[in-house]
Parts: structure tokens; sequence; C-alpha cells
């Protein structure tokens, strides 16, 4: 399981996520952090059962290659873009149940472009969010370091679990996170707490 990277796949995700991030992070600058922290954990919460559900789901035949495999990775891009620009994750939360679900990836394979995908999507939405004076630039030092870090444990931990417990662990993460930004309050609420 070692280079468990699709790099043609990530390249054709990364291309259309990096044209939809900026749209997605300007989108997030005009519109409430509640709103947009509930929305984003509603999303979490239905892509976790989807893929809960994913063994006994109608069987999707696999995509091997070809315009439909590119169209479903291109479109993925575009979605994954604008939503990790507008919500200013990394976009595996909303890439990997994509591309496991409609390209027939196997959830090694997936994170791994997911990873690959977004480091050069990541990098614009993060670009267009430090021009909006999103970005507290005084963590980074302390950030950059732990998620290289993170990123390089959890890859190798990755390989040690099989598909289903990964698949498993994945899940588990995105309701927990999911489950949380749905409690967001709006801020009256909150300041009366």
């Amino acid at each position: 399981m070692k280079g468990a990277v699709d790099v043609t796949a990530s390249v054709l995700i990364a291309a259309t996520a990096i044209a939809t991030a900026r749209a997605g992070a300007h989108y997030a600058h005009a519109m409430a952090e509640w709103k947009l922290k509930r929305s984003f954990g509603g999303f979490l919460v239905f892509v976790s059962i989807l893929l809960l559900l994913k063994p006994s789901l109608p069987h999707i035949p696999e995509i091997d290659a070809g315009w439909p495999r590119i169209t479903v990775l291109l479109l993925t891009g575009v979605f994954t873009g604008f939503l990790s620009g507008m919500m200013g994750v990394g976009g595996g939360a909303i890439m990997v149940p994509a591309i496991v679900l409609l390209a027939g990836f196997e959830q090694h394979l997936a994170q791994g472009i997911s990873l690959l995908a977004m480091v050069p999507a990541g990098a614009v939405g993060a670009y267009a969010h430090w021009r909006l004076g999103n970005v507290r630039t005084n963590l980074l030092t302390g950030l950059i370091p732990g998620i290289l870090m993170g990123t390089l444990l959890g890859g190798r931990m990755a390989h040690d679990l099989s598909e289903g417990t990964l698949r498993i662990v994945f899940v588990c993460v995105l309701i927990w996170t999911g489950v949380k930004y749905l409690r967001t309050m709006p801020p009256s609420q909150t300041a009366g707490t």
C-alpha cells in the first residue's frame, strides 16, 4: 500500500479546486460565521452516513478510466475547492467521500489523492483569506510544523489499518466535527448564555 496516491487524479482535482477556492473564500467572508459552521456540520454528518452505508448502498459501477472518471474528478475539484475555500478546511472531508463513492477509489488511495490535491488548492484559498484579513500569521510558526508532522504520522498510521477500519475512523472524526459545528449558536444566543 506504499505510494497510495494517484497523481493524475490529484492533478485533475487540484486544477478545478484552485479555480474555485478563491470564490469560496470570498463567499465565506460575506457570510455569518455561525451559519457557515452549521452548514458545514450538516454536510459532514450527511457524508459520514453515506460512507458508513457504503457497503450496503446500491453498487455504483467502478469508473476505471476515460471521460466519466475525469468528469467526476474535475467536478469533485470544483465542489471541493469552493467548499474548502468557504469553510477553511483542507477538503478531505469533502473530497474523500466523493472519490470513494462516485469514482470508486478505495479509502487509502482516496485519502492520499486528497492530501496531494489540496496542497495547491489550499494555498490559493489561504492566500485569498489572507488578502481578506482572515489569517492570523503569528499562529503559523506553530501550526505549519505540527501539520506537517501530523500528516506524515497520520499517513503512516493509515496504512496499518484495513480499508473498513480506516473508513470507520474517518467517519468518526467527521461525525464528531459535524456535531460540534451543528451546535454553533448565533451570536445573539451565545451572548445570553
